[in-house]
């Protein structure tokens, strides 16, 4: 597990959700090669980036949110970028993909951040 901006992404996790609205998310089955997030994420809460997509109804999010172990949910607090204008998405209650994802905006950030720490300790 890595951290940028106090959030945290790891490899191959995802799982469905057929929560329905704009709020948390009760995610549901593991997809098959993947981790849960609970395998992921051992603390009780942990912020993370994510993913959302409803391929069904052409629906996407990205974002920061947290995951609560118990009950093995994920808020939405941040949403980055979106099909709905970057605002939350009001899902349909079909089954969507919940994963973990470094967004493009994110990684770039990471890499500026790195090229001036860089320069700073050369000059």
């Amino acid at each position: 597990m890595a951290t940028i901006d106090h959030a945290a992404f790891s490899d191959r996790v995802k799982q469905t959700s057929t929560t329905s609205g704009t709020g948390t998310l009760t995610l549901a089955t593991t997809a098959a090669g993947f981790n849960s997030f609970a395998t992921a994420f051992t603390s009780a809460t942990t912020k993370v980036y994510y993913a959302i997509i409803d391929s069904t109804a052409n629906t996407w999010e990205t974002g920061i949110g947290t995951f609560t172990l118990s009950g093995t949910t994920l808020s939405r607090d941040t949403v980055l970028e979106s099909s709905n204008s970057n605002s939350l998405v009001n899902f349909a209650g079909n089954s969507k993909d919940v994963y973990v994802t470094l967004p493009a905006k994110k990684a770039s950030d990471l890499l500026i951040a790195e090229s001036l720490a860089r320069w700073s300790f050369l000059g």
